[in-house]
C-alpha cells in the first residue's frame, strides 16, 4: 500500500507528500478538503516538494483543492510541482488552470 499525507505545517502552509495514486487519493481528498475549509487564513500555500510519485490522481487532487479553496473564499497557490506531475498537467492542458507559483 502506498504512503501519502497532506499536513498543515503552519497556518495556511500545507504540504502534500508521498505517492499520489488510486489508493491514497480518497483519504488525501477528504483530509485536504477539511484542512482548507477550517484554515483560519485567507491565503493558502500548498507545497508539493515532498511528492515522491504521482499518477493523474495527483492532478485531480490539486484541481479539487483549488475548487475547495475558491468555495471557502480562500486563495490557493501551489509550489514545487514535481516533474511527473508537471508533465501530466502539460499534456492535460492544466498548467494554465492550476494556481502554480513560478
Amino acid at each position: 500500500m502506498s504512503q501519502a499525507s497532506i499536513t498543515e505545517r503552519a497556518p495556511g502552509q500545507l504540504q502534500l507528500a508521498g505517492v499520489l495514486d488510486y489508493s491514497t487519493g480518497p483519504l488525501l481528498r477528504e483530509k485536504g478538503a477539511r484542512l482548507i475549509a477550517t484554515s483560519p487564513v485567507a491565503r493558502l500555500a500548498l507545497d508539493c516538494s515532498a511528492v515522491e510519485k504521482s499518477s493523474s490522481v495527483g492532478l485531480a487532487l490539486l484541481l479539487a483543492f483549488t475548487r475547495d479553496a475558491r468555495k471557502a473564499g480562500r486563495e490557493l497557490s501551489i509550489s514545487a510541482l514535481p516533474k511527473d506531475m508537471r508533465q501530466i498537467a502539460q499534456v492535460s492542458g492544466l498548467l494554465d488552470v492550476l494556481p502554480l507559483e513560478s
